[in-house]
């Protein structure tokens, strides 16, 4: 074997082994319905903890669904204690209203997270895809097919809301990345998020 491909052999095995066991919270953001699954990495292999969905349709004032969120997304936290975070990043659309409030939802999420110190990453919907299926553009519901072999999931364990599917892609396209610094988005705590995302901090200065 030739010098240059068994040092990038080396390399790859090395950053494989590097996979400590740990549990990744998946998270699919939305306003209506948001997703949640859980995966725990044990010698380098995955399987489902759990997966579920927090329903905020009862919630008919925007702020309530966020307040939820964010007490939902914390009690799961101190329930599965995760290691990490893995959030599917909100896709670009025409209607700017429905895009605000799934940032929101999705932000609060995130703040449920870097206030117990959780690293996050995140991911594109293509990104997703393209990771358990090989293919950007597939369905939910290939999605969740792949999800179902790949982990080894009973029937009956599978939800019947797609999008704790989706969330558990979310965590089962991180867990594939690891040992490869390929994450859109990575913050470390308050500072760091506000250092990288200065476009979405209020200025209260320029609003007077």
């Amino acid at each position: 074997m030739p010098l240059r491909r068994w040092i990038a052999t080396a390399m790859k095995v090395k950053l494989y082994m590097l996979i400590k066991d740990k549990i990744i919270l998946g998270i699919d953001p939305g306003t209506n319905i948001m997703g949640y699954g859980l995966l725990k990495i044990t010698n380098n292999k995955a399987s489902m903890m759990t997966m579920g969905v927090i329903d905020l349709r009862k919630f008919a004032d925007g702020y309530l669904k966020l307040g939820h969120i964010f007490k939902r997304v914390t009690a799961i936290i101190d329930t599965y204690l995760p290691d990490e975070m893995s959030i599917e990043a909100p896709f670009f659309g025409k209607n700017v209203q429905s895009m605000l409030k799934l940032g929101r939802a999705q932000g609060t999420a995130i703040a449920a997270a870097i206030n117990h110190g959780i690293p996050i990453h995140e991911y594109a919907p293509l990104k997703i895809k393209m990771a358990i299926t090989g293919q950007g553009q597939a369905s939910k519901e290939q999605v969740a097919g792949m999800l179902q072999r790949l982990l080894h999931i009973p029937e009956d364990d599978m939800h019947t809301f797609m999008d704790a599917t989706d969330a558990l892609g979310a965590a089962y396209c991180h867990y594939l990345q690891l040992g490869r610094p390929e994450s859109q988005a990575h913050y470390r705590g308050w500072k760091d998020y506000i250092n990288r995302n200065q476009d979405k901090i209020c200025n209260k200065q320029s609003s007077k």
